[in-house]
């Protein structure tokens, strides 16, 4: 055997290993529960569901990823699943430059807490939150534990793992059995843990943020879009009733001195004026709302504070999102960091066939356009989570359609831009889908 042959075969043997190594963060175990159609691969796993299934065989196995010219699918709908392969999105972890500083462990089933937790991705872990089971931790998450190998926040003690809420000890336990140091936040309700992560926030960073979000603990669809915002700004979530303000969320309010910058999550059907007029007693209110979740979060996702910097404020072109089936909110959880790393990204709702109405002129109302060629961009992108289960292929690709970049002129593909001499309108040469917006499929709203 030559020399070149050996050097060859060694690097193949590597390369099915290190797959193989990523594969078996996925193996299913009773903890974790099983999708049909998600049997998860590892990166570099060719596509074999999703977008373009049709021509694979019934009995291929889905893909981890799948990807679109202007989409990435986290291709489960298993919160768990979907949590850790977010994570090896972003947090590749092959030297300390790319692995995390610590990991929050919440359950996932506990929203609100979880939701809450996303204040600590940022700062003071820079990492994922994972989900766990109230009394034990999941081989999924114990496999991507293993692979993180966190480094431990300088800021933070040397913490590695954050375990947020009521978790049974066992929790704990397994943790510690990988060898990471650990440290635990609770609280006797949502309120009071939100709270706690508050002050956690403030000890760790040395400041306590002057703008906060407050949303209401009983309606997942309204308060959940500030988790991707709490994952990418030092801003805490505190939460409030209907009609009611906790004194746990007064306390943390009462820290800001009366100057607070409060914002409002939900319309006054979801949070009373009420309680808007009380909490005008710790600071500055101002109420970020839609009529419905969808535009609700198309609001959020739009919204700026020019006096505080608050707020994604998205109205132009060159940008990239979350969409999530508004039937999976656990899901969205999940996709927090995909605000924190990379191309940053507000939550938008969809739904699993189609998008909604009030998010699909949101979206084309940010459709990059360009005057010569498409390589001057800006160019759109979107993250989406969730199996075909819960996000359709169909919408992926009315995403995919809407977020692609079309000519100022109106003209297909065809012909690049409308400023060539030579740049007449094109026959439609069947590539061009997208780029006549009139002729845009799934586009009859």
């Amino acid at each position: 055997m030559t020399k070149t042959m050996t050097q060859t075969m060694k690097v193949g043997i590597i390369s099915v290993a290190a797959a193989l190594a990523l594969t078996g963060c996925f193996n299913k175990t009773e903890s974790s529960s099983q999708h049909e159609g998600h049997s998860m691969g590892g990166a570099g796993q060719g596509q074999q569901s999703g977008a373009g299934s049709g021509n694979q065989p019934a009995t291929a196995a889905a893909s981890a990823w799948v990807g679109s010219k202007n989409t990435t699918r986290i291709n489960t709908s298993d919160p768990t699943e979907a949590a850790a392969l977010i994570s090896q999105t972003l947090w590749m972890a092959t030297n300390d430059e790319n692995r995390p500083g610590g990991v929050v462990l919440a359950n996932a089933q506990d929203w609100q807490t979880t939701l809450a937790s996303a204040d600590l991705i940022h700062h003071p872990n820079n990492g994922p939150v994972l989900f766990v089971n109230k009394d034990g931790i999941p081989d999924v998450t114990l496999n991507e534990l293993k692979r993180l190998k966190p480094k431990g926040v300088d800021g933070n003690n040397g913490v590695q793992v954050v375990l947020v809420g009521d978790l049974d000890p066992k929790v704990e336990e397994q943790v510690m059995a990988l060898g990471l140091k650990t440290d635990k936040i609770a609280g006797a309700n949502p309120a009071a843990i939100a709270k706690a992560i508050d002050a956690y926030y403030t000890k760790t960073a040395g400041e306590n943020p002057p703008s906060v979000i407050v949303g209401s603990m009983d309606s997942q669809a309204y308060t959940i879009p500030a988790v991707n915002w709490i994952a990418h700004m030092p801003e805490p979530l505190l939460y409030v009733k209907k009609d009611e303000i906790p004194a746990e969320t007064v306390d943390a309010l009462k820290t800001r001195g009366g100057k607070a910058n409060i914002y409002i999550l939900g319309p006054e059907s979801i949070i009373s004026a009420n309680v808007q007029n009380r909490l005008g007693e710790y600071g500055k209110v101002v109420r970020i709302a839609g009529n419905d979740p969808y535009e609700n979060a198309v609001a959020f996702a739009s919204y700026k504070d020019p006096a505080t910097g608050f707020g994604w404020g998205i109205t132009t072109p060159g940008h990239n999102f979350s969409l999530v089936s508004k039937d999976s909110p656990i899901l969205v959880l999940a996709a927090a960091p995909f605000s924190h790393l990379g191309k940053h990204a507000p939550l938008l709702w969809t739904d699993k066939e189609k998008m909604p109405e009030s998010v699909h002129r949101y979206v084309m109302s940010l459709q990059p356009k360009y005057k010569l060629s498409p390589t001057e961009g800006p160019y759109n992108h979107a993250w989406l989570t969730g199996g075909e289960d819960a996000l359709s292929v169909s919408a992926q690709g009315e995403i995919d359609t809407m977020l692609e970049i079309v000519s100022e002129s109106g003209e297909g593909h065809g012909g690049h831009g409308g400023g060539s001499a030579s740049s007449g309108t094109q026959p439609d040469d069947g590539g061009s889908a997208g780029h006549n917006r009139s002729d845009m499929p799934g586009m009859k709203h």
